[in-house]
């Protein structure tokens, strides 16, 4: 692990304080805690913007997209993961 310093607000620090005693657990456990659900919300934002971009591309004003949407979008994802 890398140790490191950060400085909270005194109202942040006291929160973080009764949080760790209520869960039992250390107020660094909590905060790395909180570091991979952050992580994470921005691994999961970065998903959602590729399915997206994936998404618009497969628009081509073909009439049966409702029917196909995921022949389409299977072609789509393919040529959006071959360039």
């Amino acid at each position: 692990m890398v140790r490191t310093q950060v400085q909270l607000s005194e109202e942040q620090a006291e929160s973080l304080r009764r949080l760790a005693a209520e869960r039992r657990k250390s107020i660094a456990a909590v905060i790395r805690e909180a570091v991979d659900l952050l992580l994470g919300e921005d691994d999961r934002r970065a998903r959602i913007e590729r399915a997206i971009a994936v998404g618009g591309s497969a628009s081509s004003g073909l009439g049966d997209v409702s029917e196909k949407h995921d022949e389409y979008f299977a072609e789509a994802t393919l040529a959006h993961i071959r360039r």
